[in-house]
């Protein structure tokens, strides 16, 4: 599991850096490095720090793109517990109540 979270924060990242370098030259620059917000530790931890398991040597180098964005402090990561993480919404199977709490939190939904 650890690995897909690895993968997909990798993707995130580069949609990231795409979005922050097109605001750029749309005259609209950020400098505070973004939030990628994950709800699994052991992927944080191994995006942060290279030398971190012998069980990681398996991960393709193009994976590590996360972790040197992290290196370049263009992405900053956030521990987020499960149940609260808003992206759950487009994701994955919810009940009523959350999915419109998430949607209501990402500006899908109207407050009320």
């Amino acid at each position: 599991m650890t690995e897909a979270e690895l993968i997909a924060g990798a993707h995130a990242a580069k949609e990231v850096v795409w979005l922050r370098r097109l605001l750029g030259e749309l005259g609209m620059p950020d400098y505070d490095p973004a939030v990628l917000r994950m709800d699994k530790q052991s992927t944080i931890t191994i995006a942060k720090n290279p030398q971190f398991h012998d069980r990681t040597k398996h991960i393709e180098v193009r994976h590590h793109y996360l972790r040197s964005k992290v290196d370049e402090e263009e992405l900053e990561l956030e521990y987020i517990l499960t149940g609260k993480q808003i992206s759950d919404a487009l994701t994955k199977v919810l009940n009523k109540e959350k999915h419109s709490k998430f949607a209501r939190e990402m500006g899908v939904l109207r407050p009320g």
